[in-house]
């Protein structure tokens, strides 16, 4: 796998992004893509002498935002692009970008390889952990996101979503969390999860697990709040031909508790409890040099953030499997038994904030759980399939 992005205004169709990828192209040949992504449609080119980026870049990548995407997460920002053009400089490692036209972005695409190449999650990254050289990365992509304070990303023109009566306030990790929760049972379960509402009863699956987490967090502690990526796992960390680690894919990026993170990162890698333990130990290290009091009372609030993203994994999970096997399910029989193991493990991680002393379902009810919602359900009201950014 590779490193880089570029974007262009939403309204453009992939067909467009194609031919414009191709007249940006050296020689108009060599685009490869669609490459594989979640938000965007995303082509990858070589790059012409005369552009600012081939001094650095033997190719570079163009994109364009999907329509009509299920958005999972509670997004920050208008502008990914804007967001990266203020990082430049100030955060190592990420992909470099420059604006072409109005609205369209390229970045530079990095040969290397995804972080997963070779582990699967619960497997100690490069065999024996995260090499020193990577954990010294790691920590200090931590260090420069924390020091970089939140309100001079505005002086770069990156504007925030959110109206302004509905951001938290600086420091309020309890209401920070209160709206992700919020946001994952009413935009997510409620908004998103009317067409699945048998499939997740039939799977023991209700929104009260959430109402009990958004009660707990009154209990979490006040921490600065900083520049997250909240998107941190193996295919986003990217290690380049000379043995360095990158850091892709920012549109999930927002303002808050840097614990969440931590956390993020965590339940995304699904690390050995000892590789587990350095981790946290170089966050902490990380975001202490930073500003301090950015890591304080973490060892009693991260259980709480990592209940929470297993629970948010379930709702997410148990959706985009139903979309991956499609209306017509009969033609995806074949992938039901691996994708049912995966919604099976998602239970499974989050057993105790679902089922409580209960055990979560076998792979083979997770199976029948879903034959039997595609056999009583018809094909989701395309207005399902659609939602705005919050």
């Amino acid at each position: 796998m590779t490193v880089g992005r570029a974007s262009r205004r939403a309204s453009a169709t992939g067909s467009d992004i194609r031919r414009q990828a191709g007249e940006l192209s050296r020689d108009g040949q060599g685009v490869t893509g669609p490459l594989n992504g979640y938000h965007h449609e995303t082509y990858a080119f070589p790059l012409p002498a005369t552009n600012a980026l081939s001094a650095r870049f033997e190719r570079a990548k163009l994109r364009a935002p999907r329509p009509g995407l299920l958005w999972f997460d509670r997004r920050c920002f208008a502008s990914e692009d804007l967001l990266l053009t203020a990082l430049q400089g100030r955060v190592v490692r990420i992909p470099e970008i420059i604006r072409v036209d109005d609205g369209v972005y390229l970045q530079g695409f990095i040969e290397g390889r995804t972080l997963d190449a070779r582990q699967v999650p619960g497997h100690q990254v490069s065999g024996r952990g995260l090499s020193r050289r990577h954990a010294g990365q790691l920590r200090e992509f931590f260090r420069q996101l924390v020091s970089i304070d939140p309100k001079e990303l505005a002086e770069h023109r990156v504007t925030r979503i959110c109206a302004p009566d509905d951001r938290t306030a600086e420091g309020d990790s309890a209401a920070f969390l209160d709206r992700l929760i919020r946001f994952t049972e009413e935009q997510v379960h409620l908004g998103h999860g009317e067409p699945y509402r048998t499939l997740f009863a039939e799977l023991g699956v209700g929104a009260d697990a959430l109402g009990r987490l958004r009660k707990r967090t009154v209990e979490l502690r006040s921490r600065p709040f900083a520049l997250l990526h909240c998107d941190l796992h193996r295919k986003n960390l990217i290690v380049d031909r000379g043995g360095d680690l990158w850091v892709i894919d920012w549109e999930l990026a927002m303002i808050g508790d840097p614990l969440y993170d931590l956390a993020t990162h965590l339940h995304l890698m699904g690390y050995p409890r000892q590789e587990e333990a350095r981790v946290k130990e170089l966050w902490v290290a990380a975001v202490e040099e930073a500003r301090a009091g950015s890591s304080y009372g973490w060892e009693e609030d991260l259980p709480l953030l990592l209940a929470y993203k297993r629970v948010q994994s379930v709702f997410t999970d148990i959706i985009r499997t139903a979309l991956l096997l499609g209306p017509d399910a009969e033609s995806n029989w074949r992938v039901l038994p691996r994708v049912a193991w995966r919604i099976q493990r998602v239970l499974a991680a989050a057993e105790r904030e679902l089922y409580g002393a209960d055990a979560a379902p076998t792979v083979r009810q997770v199976m029948t759980a879903y034959r039997n919602w595609f056999r009583t359900t018809r094909e989701p009201d395309e207005d399902a399939a659609t939602t705005s950014a919050p």
